[in-house]
């Protein structure tokens, strides 16, 4: 593969992954200057959860139906 900071064709190999990829890392390593490449995309990462704040304000058209059902109550 070539290397940029070699400016050459190098042997790269994949060092420790350090983000726990494991064998899927896409990082490697050049073993002449260690200069760090990545090839291909790196693994897909589940995102957590998004948390959605919760309604404050009635939703238009509901405040009048709410309204409506408490003067039926009261």
């Amino acid at each position: 593969m070539y290397c940029f900071t070699c400016g050459d064709e190098r042997v790269f190999e994949q060092p420790p992954c350090e983000d726990g990829h494991g064998e899927e890392c896409p990082e490697r390593a050049c073993v002449d200057c260690g200069s760090a490449v990545l090839v291909g995309l790196p693994p897909a990462v589940t995102a957590p959860p998004v948390r959605r704040a919760r309604e404050t304000a009635p939703a238009r058209g509901r405040s009048h139906a709410r309204a409506a059902t408490a003067r039926a109550v009261a």
